[in-house]
């Protein structure tokens, strides 16, 4: 029995073994063999790249056809090289750079040689092709943009390079690879994957039909759709909003993390980077040194955040037990943290506030105060220092947050060994005094500042915001369905919430109030200076503003940046109350605010540098 059980252990193995080697020795062969041998046509099948949609299934991004020619080296014949490229309507050292680079690919494989031809482009040089003995076509499909905005968050397609070639080799030479953007992202699943027809052509070159009637042959993987967090209506308003500011704003579904809209100021029309003349349009928007299109601010743009960051020191206050709603503090119009070291404030002569009228007139005493008992609240400065930090990142600030998008910045938040490098271990809370109203050392982003804004309807959780609702077929990241909790006791957001609703009602912000639509919201101004031949030279200061609203039930939190906008309540604000209206109750009763913001032009103060006798334009 023992015997017969080896035997057929034996026999199994040995099967394997055979199937095995005869698959690699001469189904594979055989199919190795074909592509590299110069009388059979490989010519792959690409599926439609994934459409893309926003929240309410609005068709952003679809596609169109288009032709590539493809070359094979080794039937080309070079000695009529001139009318071949007259007859694509290219330049002779075009056509010569090409063909060099498709014969160090392969001399028999096929590669692309002109890509994204439109149909019209294909009609004219169709009845050419016979003669062009080496080329031929192959159908594909390109982008098709159907809002012009959007664009850094959406991304591009374009060909890939020789590294992509290289480390992938899924991809060939003259193949399109997303770039940028959500493109980049979810490439796997919009891409699909492409299959293969095989087929046999005769002495003359010309194909005859398929090859070993198509055993080889391979159906293409369709793509699969894309369904987008953002509010496509809300999306283009914001652009509408932004003419003419260096900005961005973002908005949040503060109970989901859903991205309703990331707005990049100054943008461009994402169609400009489809068809052959991309590279070109690319370089002109790179080379913009002032603007900066391709600059995406929202995850990019590292900036102080000024007085929105109060808030949280606010919050740290409450929970470190140093402050209590009622907790009072005097302010002579400022307040000297240190020896001739005075911290103006907007208030004039002698106040008292406690917590409610600190944030809603942005007292920068109140909160130095705060700050001063938080870090001296411990044995230590340095320890001090390391528990805030601790509790400003359980908020996000400092890191990337974890978002689907290729694209962004972590900020900065700074910590003791920072400041015990510069200062050699002796420092205290009044020399880091900057960090109590957001300026100093501390950076941070749009998209990190409208996630604290969440934080704050939320009540002390957040779930990592996202751009894709919705993928076909399949599921999103299990990190975007994770509610993720700050190290803030939820009892104290209230206090800090009324103050923020006075912000609206009566204070720094008050020329923002909506009609029936509730409004919790921060002002903030932030420092903006630039460096000139090594000289340290203040610009006009950045507006920023954070809120969110209905505030019983938030539905969206906001984030809105203007570069060089003066102060929080100057554009900030009330461009934040247009879009909450306008995704709250889908249109805007403020028609003069709309027009006033619309037509808002700040140009000049971002061409200050470049024109003023101060700066050098090389800078």
């Amino acid at each position: 029995m023992r015997d017969k059980f080896l035997q057929i252990i034996i026999i199994f193995i040995s099967s394997v073994l055979v199937i095995k080697l005869f698959s690699l020795q001469v189904i594979n062969k055989k199919k190795s063999n074909i592509d590299n041998k110069a009388s059979i046509q490989k010519i792959y099948n690409f599926p439609e790249r994934g459409y893309i949609y926003d929240r309410n299934d609005n068709l952003i991004v679809s596609n169109e056809p288009y032709y590539d020619i493809l070359i094979v080296p080794n039937d080309v014949k070079l000695s009529d090289s001139l009318n071949i490229a007259k007859d694509l309507n290219i330049s002779v050292e075009d056509f010569n750079y090409k063909y060099s680079k498709a014969l160090n690919f392969s001399t028999l494989k096929s590669s692309i040689f002109i890509s994204s031809i439109t149909k019209e482009e294909y009609a004219k040089i169709q009845e050419k092709m016979f003669r062009l003995s080496g080329f031929f076509v192959q159908k594909n499909s390109k982008r098709k943009y159907n809002y012009s905005t959007a664009s850094n968050l959406l991304g591009y397609i374009s060909e890939v390079n020789d590294y992509e070639i290289k480390t992938n080799k899924y991809y060939k030479s003259g193949e399109m690879i997303g770039r940028q953007g959500l493109e980049k992202t979810y490439e796997l699943i919009l891409r699909g994957k492409k299959g293969v027809n095989y087929f046999q052509k005769d002495k003359f070159n010309r194909i005859i039909g398929k090859y070993n009637d198509g055993i080889y042959d391979t159906l293409p993987q369709v793509s699969k759709k894309l369904k987008l967090t953002i509010d496509i209506d809300l999306q283009t308003y914001g652009d509408s909003l932004m003419q003419n500011k260096y900005g961005s704003i973002i908005a949040i579904e503060p109970k989901s993390g859903e991205i309703l809209a990331l707005v990049n100021s100054p943008g461009y029309d994402p169609n400009l980077l489809v068809g052959r003349d991309r590279s070109n349009i690319y370089k002109i928007l790179n080379n913009d040194s002032i603007g900066k299109p391709l600059f995406e601010r929202g995850l990019q743009g590292q900036y102080p955040p000024g007085s929105t960051f109060k808030i949280i020191n606010a919050l740290i206050g409450l929970q470190e037990n140093v402050i209590q709603e009622k907790t009072l503090f005097k302010c002579n119009g400022g307040h000297f943290y240190a020896k001739n070291a005075f911290m103006k404030c907007h208030t004039n002569g002698e106040t008292y506030s406690d917590l409610n009228k600190a944030i809603y007139t942005s007292c920068n005493t109140y909160f130095a105060k705060t700050y001063n008992e938080i870090i001296e609240n411990y044995e230590s400065p340095s320890v001090g220092l390391d528990k805030w930090k601790t509790y400003v990142n359980s908020f996000g600030f400092g890191n990337y947050l974890g978002y689907d998008h290729p694209t962004g910045k972590p900020g900065f938040i700074p910590q003791s060994e920072y400041y015990n490098r510069w200062y050699n271990n002796s420092w205290r809370a009044a020399t880091t005094i900057s960090n109590s109203i957001g300026q100093g050392e501390i950076l941070a982003t749009p998209i990190q500042l409208a996630n604290f804004s969440a934080i704050i309807a939320n009540r002390g959780w957040y779930i990592k915001p996202h751009f894709v609702k919705e993928i076909e077929n399949d599921s999103i990241d299990n990190k975007y369905l994770i509610q993720n909790k700050t190290l803030i006791n939820s009892e104290h957001f209230k206090p800090v919430i009324e103050g923020m609703v006075n912000v609206i009602e009566k204070g720094t912000a008050s020329n923002s109030l909506v009609t029936n639509i509730k409004i919790a919201g921060k002002t903030g101004t932030a420092e903006n200076f630039i460096k000139v031949n090594g000289e340290k030279k203040q610009l006009t200061d950045h507006s920023i503003f954070i809120g969110f609203a209905p505030v019983e039930d938030p539905k969206i939190a906001i984030c809105v940046f203007i570069e060089n906008g003066y102060w929080g309540s100057r554009w900030a604000a009330p461009i934040s109350s247009l879009m909450i209206e306008k995704y709250l109750n889908k249109k805007v009763s403020r028609e003069w605010l709309e027009k006033y913001i619309s037509n808002g032009n700040l140009l000049d103060e971002y061409l200050k540098p470049y024109v003023s006798n101060n700066f050098s334009i090389n800078e």
